[in-house]
């Protein structure tokens, strides 16, 4: 109906699927490919704020004059075409058929295609003949609809590889890797395993998202991308084996300033007026797997302990005080010492489970010496299929927040038995934090639940205002739509 057979078999598409990564990995190999002087199309999901978020050239989103003029030249078509037989495509189809028209119409030298979910399946996986594909990372999630154990997840994602074509994934799981081998063996497609990228190989510089298991997606993207300049004429094989030991200067300055939203990403709430410093931060990370969870814990461990966050985001000069159990003693210029509390912001879909999903989060964060304050549940704001970023939040009155109640327990329940790590202790934050609730629609030792985000924020800026001795700093994670929500609330 589109006429986008012909144009998608001319692409030279990099395809990317798996669990946990796959946006990191196609970030870091459009920055690459971008850097190496092509014309670049990227298209990823979710989107946080705006959906053109989905659909980049050159690294930017597409601009709203062009969105808007492929999305009813598509849609038109669709609308005037379709029928019962044939209905209208999902949202998700559309936006998959939206990627492709666009880079088709924008005459992209790569386009990299992220998998939605799953692969076999997916509606990116109409690409017969890409250059090269990719598996990132595989773990459990989607479960309702991928199914139960590893290997069948791995069979899923496993379903974009094409007869013949190169495939590369990281190191896995056995179960995962054996599946991954024997689809590739039936397909006769040569797959291999991609070293993590070596730090050293940087010449000093850091990567462009933060996180140690960003190693993993670099080093999956560096092939995805030296195997597309072979086999698109770009490079001789002697470059490839070159790769593992020496980088070249535009794969160093793609990877180390690659971005990518709500990734491990730190930003001060930029709506506190305040003369001297920021003392209230959010750290966002979209991790919703057991895995990605405990990774992001990680992270946000040694963020909050790193002194230049000090330096970098308040411009004072920091002591060199080690964190202990959540506070850190801070006497920038002299002055009266500075606590930190820890404040978790959670919300993950009802398909996920809690009980795997934050034992690993506290357990993380507990080992490195960080215990929260509170927990704060809410629901989600966003009105995900709204085009443009001015979507509507729905009344509070009427949200149901039996979920988030769910959630709660969980923790509370954790806590419980957590009594002995002496992750409590009575200081100016933890007092600060019991009283004045009544916003919330449930409050309990722990943590408490309220009806909605831009109410728990407001409640934190409250905090922040009443209680100028103490920094904190709020760990958004669970769901990218909650990350999203969020960092709409609180960028100017």
């Amino acid at each position: 109906m589109l006429d986008l057979e012909e144009p998608i078999s001319k692409m030279k598409i990099i395809h990317v699927a798996g669990t946990k990564g796959k946006g990191s990995t196609c970030t870091f190999t459009e920055s690459i490919l971008r850097n190496c002087g092509f014309h670049t199309g990227l298209f990823t999901s979710p989107h946080l704020i705006d959906v053109r978020e989905r659909f980049r050239l050159n690294g930017m989103e597409i601009c709203e004059e062009k969105f808007l003029a492929y999305f009813w030249w598509c849609y038109d078509r669709l609308k005037e075409k379709t029928d019962d037989n044939v209905p209208m495509p999902t949202y998700f189809r559309f936006l998959a058929l939206l990627a492709f028209k666009i880079f088709a119409a924008e005459q992209v030298d790569v386009a990299i295609m992220e998998v939605g979910l799953g692969g076999k399946y997916d509606a990116t996986n109409v690409v017969q003949e890409p250059i090269v594909c990719g598996i990132t990372s595989l773990g459990y999630d989607h479960m309702e609809i991928l199914g139960n154990t590893l290997g069948e997840i791995a069979g899923e994602k496993a379903g974009i590889m094409k007869h013949r074509v190169p495939a590369f994934t990281v190191p896995q799981p056995d179960e995962a890797m054996c599946v991954l081998k024997e689809k590739a063996s039936q397909l006769d497609v040569p797959l291999q395993v991609a070293p993590p990228l070596d730090a050293k190989l940087l010449n000093g510089l850091k990567l462009g998202l933060e996180g140690e298991h960003q190693y993993i997606n670099a080093g999956l993207a560096i092939l995805l991308c030296s195997t597309w300049l072979k086999r698109t004429g770009h490079l001789e094989d002697s470059y490839l084996e070159q790769t593992q030991h020496c980088l070249p200067e535009q794969f160093i300055k793609g990877l180390t300033t690659a971005s990518l939203q709500g990734r491990a990403q730190i930003v001060p709430d930029q709506h506190i007026n305040m003369e001297s410093s920021n003392e209230l931060v959010f750290f966002l990370d979209g991790a919703h797997s057991p895995e990605s969870l405990e990774a992001c814990a990680s992270w946000f461990s040694i963020a909050i302990k790193e002194d230049n966050l000090d330096q970098n985001l308040f411009g004072q000069q920091p002591d060199n005080s080690k964190l202990s159990h959540g506070l850190v003693n801070l006497q920038p210029g002299g002055r009266a010492r500075k606590q930190s509390a820890q404040i978790l912001l959670f919300n993950c879909l009802t398909v996920r489970d809690p009980q795997l999903l934050l034992p690993r989060l506290m357990k993380t964060c507990a080992d490195n010496g960080v215990y929260f304050k509170k927990a704060l549940f809410v629901p989600s704001l966003s009105v995900y299929n709204k085009v443009g970023s001015h979507s509507i939040t729905p009344s509070e009155s009427n949200v149901d927040l039996s979920w988030q109640f769910t959630l709660q327990r969980v923790w509370e329940s954790l806590m419980q038995g957590n009594k002995g790590s002496d992750a409590k202790g009575t200081d100016a934050a933890s007092d600060e934090l019991k009283d004045d609730m009544e916003v919330s629609a449930s409050n309990c030792e722990h943590s408490a639940v309220f009806p909605s985000l831009p109410l728990a924020i407001k409640w934190l800026r409250d905090r922040v205002q009443k209680n100028r001795s103490v920094r904190f700093q709020v760990l958004v994670t669970g769901s990218l739509h909650l990350v999203g929500d969020v960092l709409k609330l609180v960028k100017k």
